[in-house]
């Protein structure tokens, strides 16, 4: 168990059986009154936030989220299979499941998978990801003077803002959590 009064970003408890995981928290001590904590909290399966304020010596059970390491192996319709690196066993996911993250695996890859009570719930990419561009319009000579960006698809299928001297085939590092480009690999 803990009390709302040890609350701190990235605490994980659970409120009528949901797990939520603390995002920010505030201890406020009013002049007349007692004491509360004003949190904002986010269901780590379904994503949504909420507010609100709960008493320091409110008591919820903790929420264990268990994070492995995974190898995207393949895709087979609208299943993707990871294989754990530990123990060999294969789980196959959705495509709700790994939405945000498939766009920057390939097959063989590694990803961080999240589960509460042996459900996967979250997939998570590398932060930085290096992959080759297959697609891009070719840059116009002289366009250099400001920030001139043109869109690239990448080896996976996503779409990346790089600069116009990038060209199809060059390999370029990408930020998983914005999609922006850093720079060529």
């Amino acid at each position: 168990m803990i009390s709302a009064g040890e609350f701190r970003k990235g605490i994980t408890f659970e409120i009528n059986g949901e797990p939520f995981v603390v995002v920010d928290f505030q201890h406020v001590k009013p002049g007349k009154g007692s004491a509360f904590v004003r949190t904002k909290y986010k269901n780590v399966i379904t994503g949504v936030i909420r507010e609100e304020s709960f008493n320091p010596n409110d008591k919820y059970p903790r929420a264990h989220i268990e994070t492995k390491k995974m190898q995207y192996l393949y895709s087979d319709d609208d299943l993707y299979y990871f294989m754990d690196e530990e123990s060999y066993e294969q789980s196959p996911l959705t495509a709700d499941q790994v939405e945000d993250a498939i766009k920057w695996l390939r097959e063989n890859d590694t990803a961080e998978i999240k589960f509460y009570q042996g459900n996967a719930f979250l997939v998570e990419a590398p932060n930085f990801v290096e992959l080759k561009i297959v697609e891009t319009e070719p840059g116009v000579k002289g366009d250099t003077a400001t920030n001139v960006t043109k869109a690239a698809i990448v080896e996976t299928g996503a779409t990346v803002q790089v600069p116009i001297f990038i060209e199809a085939g060059e390999v370029i590092k990408i930020d998983t959590r914005s999609g922006d480009y850093l720079g060529r690999a």
